[in-house]
């Protein structure tokens, strides 16, 4: 397995071969973290099939299989995918498998209803760069709690809980300890090692804000369910969440053709010793 890492084995052309080397170096990644961490780790479908339902699947499959060739089971793999049409279509194949999937890239309602309604496993909306764009868009400074970003995770943690979805709302890409402390309550946060040490030194109170229980009196909206057109205006109509998933699409994926070109690079060396 570890030459295959390097393509050797795998792929016909160039090309085939830095993609295996890709898949591969994830699994090897993935597989490192669960060797420290309980629980699962998110190993990435590339970005560029962000629109493409079918091979998403492929590659979420193939990344199942060769976590499979190291004895790791699917259980404790989250497949991440892009919050588009496309993936939360795909991610809803993968559940009905029993492959869990973490959707990424999440700044809309839009996007967290229909994952709901897919039933994925986890969704992984984008506080601080939710902030980050009305910041740059108002020339506004917020406080934790009219925060952009930790309104529309809890807006969204009120509405799963109300309507009985069990989707976990993990919220994620913080810009500081005010926004976490505002989200205490919440599912899951995956918190940055900075923030928290600062968390750890913080000594204030942190009590809890988000609450189930309290989640039907909370939520304001109407429980609503989505087909592909009524989710694409939804989505449409939120400009802030448009400019955010387009932009990581297109980040994401520039950062996965730097790390091929590098990879071929070091294979087409390879090949002339």
């Amino acid at each position: 397995y570890q030459r295959r890492v390097h393509g050797e084995k795998v792929g016909k052309t160039m090309e085939e071969k830095v993609e295996q080397t890709i898949l591969r170096l994830g699994v090897l990644f993935g597989r490192e973290i669960l060797k420290i961490v309980p629980g699962r780790v998110s190993t990435e479908v590339d970005a560029k099939f962000s629109f493409d339902t079918d091979s998403t699947l492929k590659y979420a499959k193939t990344i199942l299989g060769l976590y499979k060739e190291l004895g790791i089971s699917s259980d404790r793999i989250l497949i991440k995918i892009a919050s588009t049409w496309e993936g939360i279509r795909a991610a809803e194949v993968l559940e009905r498998e029993g492959i869990h999937c973490n959707l990424t890239l999440l700044f809309s309602f839009a996007q967290a209803i229909a994952c709901a309604e897919a039933g994925v496993t986890l969704i992984s909306p984008f506080v601080g760069r939710i902030l980050d764009w009305h910041k740059k868009s108002t020339q506004q400074d917020y406080t934790a709690e009219n925060d952009p970003g930790v309104v529309s995770v809890k807006r969204i943690y009120n509405y799963y809980k109300k309507y009985g979805y069990k989707t976990i709302v993990m919220g994620a890409s913080f810009r500081n300890t005010g926004e976490i402390k505002e989200l205490c309550g919440c599912d899951y946060l995956t918190i940055g090692p900075s923030l928290l040490e600062e968390m750890k030194n913080d000594t204030s109170a942190a009590p809890q804000k988000l609450d189930a229980k309290q989640a039907a009196e909370d939520c304001k909206d109407t429980q609503i369910h989505l087909d592909e057109k009524t989710f694409r205006w939804m989505h449409n109509e939120d400009a802030m969440a448009t400019d955010k998933l387009a932009e990581g699409i297109r980040n994401f994926s520039k950062d996965t053709r730097k790390l091929e070109a590098m990879i071929q690079e070091k294979l087409e060396s390879r090949q002339k010793k």
